[in-house]
């Protein structure tokens, strides 16, 4: 499994930290402080692309709307086939809302 390679004390402690953030506004604070704009857009850009991959879109409307390269795509698309359903489980809670 994967998710085996990111386990570790320091990840641990991010993601503990990430757990205790109460709202959006403290969300933007956190990874304004912690994590590059370019950074922080990677990371929103990969789940925009996962939730257009599972509405059906093609890559060329994902690459034209989210403006990722091909190669991101495919990556996300990889990660939904065969990851460890994290992308699926989030876009499930999301559409719960």
């Amino acid at each position: 499994m994967q998710i085996d390679k990111l386990r570790g004390e320091q990840l641990d402690q991010l993601f503990d930290a990430i757990l205790l953030l109460k709202d959006r506004e403290e969300c933007y604070r956190f990874f304004d402080d912690i994590a590059t704009m370019s950074e922080v857009h990677s990371i929103s850009q990969r789940l925009q692309v996962a939730k257009m991959l599972t509405e059906g879109q093609t890559y060329q409307v994902i690459e034209k709307e989210t403006k990722a390269s091909t190669a991101t795509i495919s990556r996300v698309r990889r990660c939904i086939n065969y990851g460890n359903d994290g992308y699926q489980m989030v876009l499930d809670r999301m559409s719960e809302e």
